[in-house]
């Protein structure tokens, strides 16, 4: 598998937690991260045509793919240990029912999860896995 770049909204307390969920269960350390808000973050974001003003979906970068909402999720569920990689069976349904279900959930996170103020700042251990 290549290298995974995870960018998710740094000031998401979800988003957060999310990203500390995967680097606890990616102990080959194959998936990096960059917040949507970085300036790496909004080079991906333009390359690959997406906006740069909105951060409602978690984007994955496989190489030259980009991958967005809940098959961003699922695919990176593939590269973590335990049973995690199973979930990506759930890539079968159709994207519309997945992606319906993504949004919901993005659109009220904030109000369910809260947001900082500014973007995390990694733990020193951690900071080769985050690009900045």
């Amino acid at each position: 598998m290549t290298e995974s770049i995870v960018l998710f909204d740094g000031t998401c307390k979800f988003c957060d937690a999310s990203v500390n969920f995967i680097i606890d269960r990616d102990r080959a350390a194959r998936v990096q991260f960059a917040s949507l808000q970085s300036p790496i973050g909004e080079r991906l974001l333009r390359r690959f045509g997406l906006r740069t003003d909105n951060f409602d979906t978690l984007v994955l970068v496989e190489g030259d793919e980009c991958y967005t909402r809940s098959t961003a999720a699922l695919r990176i569920a593939r590269r973590l240990d335990g049973w995690w990689p199973y979930l990506s069976a759930l890539l079968l349904v159709p994207p519309f029912l997945r992606d319906f279900a993504y949004e919901v959930f993005a659109r009220n996170r904030y109000r369910w999860f809260g947001r900082f103020d500014a973007c995390r700042i990694p733990a020193p251990e951690l900071q080769r896995r985050f690009l900045e």
